[in-house]
């Protein structure tokens, strides 16, 4: 597995990604930095981990297929 694979910007996963991890650590921010009570922590808490799960999963995805066969010109 390359770590360029990762940096696909013409594929939707790449994008669907960057939004995931992007949102799942504003989520975190909210949890650590504004007085949540204890359940509106939890509902957020599982929200941020869940985005953050599904995220890597998308990383994952795109690290692990095959390039994309070169289009003749």
């Amino acid at each position: 597995m390359k770590l360029s694979r990762l940096f696909q910007p013409r594929n939707p996963l790449f994008w669907m990604a960057m939004a995931l991890n992007g949102l799942s650590a504003a989520l975190a921010w909210i949890v650590h930095h504004r007085p949540l009570d204890a359940w509106a922590s939890l509902i957020v808490g599982g929200f941020a981990l869940s985005n953050a799960l599904i995220g890597s999963w998308l990383v994952w995805r795109l690290l692990r297929d095959e390039p994309p066969p070169k289009q003749p010109n």
